[in-house]
């Protein structure tokens, strides 16, 4: 990002990247983002993570078709997180459900099932 806020990608490049509905306000994951999935994101509109398990770029919903539509990235008051407020196709979680944050701590199920992940992908 050349110009704007200067992100604080810390010592291991990534900051943490919230991904909230822009109309419902609901939370639908957390990933990681780099200065490339950030470009990215910012280029071509579509939300784009850093793996750090695979440790490579990733386009949400490249795989599924489930992808969000940016519409707003927004940075924290200390620049080491952002928040991208989406327009969400599909489910958000790659288990089915809108949103990755779709349990309890106990284990109770409080969210709502989108898709089913066994028609999704087919790995």
């Amino acid at each position: 990002m050349s110009d704007g806020v200067d992100i604080d990608f810390g010592e291991d490049g990534l900051v943490p990247a919230v991904a909230q509905d822009a109309d419902s306000g609901e939370v639908l994951m957390l990933a990681y983002v780099d200065a490339e999935a950030l470009d990215a994101t910012l280029e071509s509109g579509l939300a784009h993570y850093h793996s750090r398990s695979r440790d490579e770029l990733w386009q949400k919903g490249g795989s599924s078709g489930h992808v969000q539509r940016v519409e707003e990235v927004r940075v924290d008051c200390d620049a080491d997180a952002l928040l991208y407020l989406v327009d969400q196709e599909g489910g958000a979680c790659h288990t089915g459900y809108e949103s990755c944050f779709h349990r309890t701590v106990d284990g109770e199920v409080v969210g709502e099932e989108a898709f089913d992940p066994d028609e999704v992908y087919n790995d």
